[in-house]
Order: structure tokens, then C-alpha cells, then sequence
């Protein structure tokens, strides 16, 4: 089989959806393209939850592939062509994710049941022990930074406030550019956290690596154990709230993050010996700002 030439000057077309882009070029990839175009073509629905570094372990392939056959697809990356996978599986719970069916009341049990099953689940995956060892760093560190973008920017920011008013000097940064720098100005005994849920995004993943240099203590909070994020943490806390590309920062992503921001923050409470003093202080500082 083979392709028309394509008009000088111009770029071939390829169909709209993922999957058909797929199937088209599928007679065209290199045997290592081709290994992972099958594993798609067979397990769509698997895919759209995975990681880059989960599927190139399933396709039994280097994580450069997965960009290629992205790049070759016509999508600017990995996260794109998931995007477009999603839009492809039209029978898919991703219409539920994003609250498109049922009634108000289903959608209000929905969301509710959501939120559950993602506090028991990553009750279950959470190692006590990590969060003893991220609790004493927290302890005895002279400053605490917290990164996340997006909705993982929210959890960020709450975790950063718990924390002050424990009288810890911690700031949270939702802004890439002065996370960089923040990162950069570390020093051994400082303590940065990253959060993220699916582990790959770029900003958190390169904050952490500035961290990392500087001697800092590093965690991520991550819903991914295999994911690029681990490679630059000291510790992993791991939550457990499955989503497709399209939900767009589901109510599970965030409920399970905050747990482990509760988790840390009543871990800490427990081993700082002024921790209700303090608790005190930082209440009465804002008795005024209420009616």
C-alpha cells in the first residue's frame, strides 16, 4: 500500500480523530511506532487514564516513542492525542466526568459519590511511614515551598495555609515562572512539594528538578506512581482519583489531594510542641476580619 504524493508545498491530511489517524498511518510506522498504535487501537479505553511513562511500559517501548507517534499523528503531544482519544470514545463515562447526563439530583449523588470513592481509595494507597518521613522534614524545616498548577494550584495554596498557621514559613506558588525562581533560592534543610495529579505536568516536573539541585527536600503528591514527576522526589505521597483527559480537574483529583494536605497538616499538629499556642495565635490575628 501506498500514499498518494502529496501536492508540492502542502502537508498531507490526516482524519480528525485519533483513532482514525491511527488506523490510517498504521501501514506507515516503524515496527516501534507500530507496537505502540496496536496497544492504542486495542486498549483505547485503558489509555486515556495513563500516563506517557504507564503506556510506554505497556507498549514495551522508550517514552521518546510515544512523542513520535504523537508528533507523527499531528498532535503536539502526548496529552493532546490522549485529548482526542477521549473526544473519539463516544460511549465513554467521560460524558458523566463532565456532568453532561442525568438529573440535578443524580449529578449532586454523583459528584458525592465521586468524592468518596476517591478519599477511601487514596486512604488505601497512602504510605503512613512517607508521611512520617515528609511530616519530620516539615518539622525541622527553615522554609516550605508548594507548586501546582491548575486545580492542583488550589490544593497548593490550601496546603501552604495550613501550614502557616502552624506558624511554619511556607508560601505556595501557581505562577511556573516564580516557582522557578522560588526552587532556584533553595538550600539543604528547605523543603518543596509538588503537586500534581497526573504526574507529567511540565512546570511542576522542572520546579521540582531546580529543588532537587539546590539539596532541597523534594515531595510530590501525585496520583501516579510511574510518572516522570517521581523521578526529581525524595518522597512520593500518592492519591487515588482516576479521570479522563476531558473532566478537566474532577472533584475526586482535588478531594484526594486535600486529604493528604489534612493528613500532613494534623501529622504536624501532633509533633510541633507549641502547635496549639500558635493555633491560637494565628486565630485571634483574624478575629477582627469577622462580623
Amino acid at each position: 500500500m501506498t500514499r498518494s504524493p502529496p501536492v508540492p508545498g502542502t502537508k498531507p491530511l490526516l482524519p480528525a480523530g485519533a483513532l482514525s489517524r491511527l488506523q490510517s498511518e498504521m501501514n506507515f510506522l516503524s515496527p516501534s511506532l507500530k507496537k505502540v498504535a496496536t496497544h492504542v487501537l486495542v486498549q483505547p479505553e485503558q489509555v486515556i487514564y495513563q500516563t506517557i511513562s504507564e503506556l510506554a511500559d505497556a507498549a514495551q517501548v522508550a517514552e521518546s516513542t510515544i512523542t513520535r507517534l504523537s508528533h507523527r499523528l499531528d498532535f503536539a503531544g502526548f496529552h493532546a492525542f490522549k485529548l482526542a482519544l477521549t473526544g473519539d470514545l463516544s460511549g465513554h463515562n467521560a460524558a458523566q466526568d463532565i456532568g453532561n447526563t442525568g438529573s440535578t439530583s443524580e449529578i449532586i449523588a454523583g459528584a458525592a459519590q465521586q468524592a468518596t470513592q476517591a478519599l477511601d481509595n487514596t486512604r488505601s494507597v497512602v504510605d503512613p511511614a512517607a508521611v512520617d518521613r515528609v511530616v519530620e522534614a516539615l518539622r525541622t524545616a527553615r522554609r516550605i515551598d508548594v507548586v501546582g498548577q491548575g486545580n492542583s494550584g488550589l490544593a497548593a495554596q490550601f496546603l501552604a495555609h495550613k501550614l502557616q498557621r502552624l506558624g511554619r514559613v511556607c508560601l505556595a506558588h501557581t505562577d511556573p515562572h516564580l516557582a522557578a525562581v522560588a526552587a532556584s533560592s533553595l538550600e539543604p534543610g528547605c523543603v518543596l512539594i509538588g503537586i500534581t495529579r497526573s504526574g507529567s505536568t511540565l512546570d511542576t516536573i522542572q520546579t521540582l528538578r531546580l529543588a532537587e539541585k539546590t539539596g532541597a527536600f523534594t515531595v510530590a503528591v501525585t496520583n501516579r506512581a510511574r510518572s516522570p514527576v517521581t523521578a526529581h522526589a525524595q518522597e512520593v505521597l500518592h492519591t487515588s482519583s482516576p479521570e479522563s483527559p476531558l473532566a478537566g480537574g474532577a472533584i475526586s483529583s482535588l478531594a484526594s489531594q486535600i486529604l493528604i494536605v489534612e493528613v500532613l497538616y494534623l501529622s504536624l499538629t501532633r509533633q510541633l510542641e507549641r502547635a496549639q499556642d500558635v493555633l491560637r495565635t494565628t486565630a485571634a490575628s483574624v478575629v477582627e476580619k469577622k462580623i
